[in-house]
Order: structure tokens, then sequence, then C-alpha cells
């Protein structure tokens, strides 16, 4: 199986008409697929969104261009057996166009298998040239 390949039904990358998976309620073509695609993330938590996106369908590569580099991993390796399913976006300070700093806190429900669980982190985001980057997160 193919790293871009894990979404929730359909396996693959979500055609550009069909509803992002982030949860954000808009189509994949004007939310998560430009960023996955390049463009640069206008907030924190658009970048969380694209993340979430990128887990859901296995792009190891996007998740580590996204990574800050202070923190990033050497390695990357998905459980492309957890099928992430949705994204409840909890708080979020600061992390807007013109702030340098912002936190997202989230929860991610997946499902392996028969088993069913969320993943709850605060996470912090830096811009740095016009870009946002994860720096690091608390699970929680």
């Amino acid at each position: 199986m193919s790293v871009v390949q894990r979404m929730a039904s359909d396996d693959g990358v979500p055609d550009n008409a069909e509803r992002c998976p982030c949860g954000s309620g808009d189509l994949f073509g004007g939310c998560c697929g430009p960023l996955l695609g390049g463009a640069a993330a206008p907030t924190a938590e658009r970048l969380m969104r694209s993340r979430f996106t990128a887990f859901a369908i296995g792009d190891a590569a996007y998740l580590r261009a996204s990574w800050h580099p202070s923190t990033r991993p050497t390695d990357l390796d998905l459980d492309l057996d957890v099928v992430w399913r949705r994204l409840v976006i909890i708080d979020r300070v600061d992390g807007g166009p013109f702030d340098r700093e912002g936190v997202v806190e989230f929860e991610a429900f997946w499902r392996q298998d028969a088993e069913r669980g969320s993943l709850r982190e605060r996470s912090r985001f830096v811009r740095e040239e016009r870009s946002w980057l994860y720096l690091d997160g608390q699970v929680g």
C-alpha cells in the first residue's frame, strides 16, 4: 500500500470536489489540498488541519516538511493500519496571519481494526518567513 492511501473509507487522496478529511466542511481542493501541494498555511489551525489530513492519507513527506527543523524527527514511520476518522479543534491561542506563534489544541479520532480511540494534543506552532511550522505538542 502506498503512503498516499489511508483515508477513512475510500483509501486514497481525496478528489478536489470531495469534503476535506480535516472536518472543516470545505472541499479538499479549497482546504488542505493546496497546502499538501506546497501552498503556505495562513494560520496555525490551517496547518494543524492539513497535518491531520496528511496523517489520514499517509503523506509522511508533507508531515516532515511542515515540522520545524529543530524538532523534526530524522525518520517518520506512519502506522498505515490506523485510520484517522475525525478532527475536532478544541482551542486555539494566537496563530493568526500576523502572529509569530500559535497553539492549537485538538482531538483526533482513529480506528485500527476493531479498536477505536482518540489522541488529544496541545500543539505549538511557529511562523518563519511566511510559513507556519509544527514545533511540538503535549499529549494528554
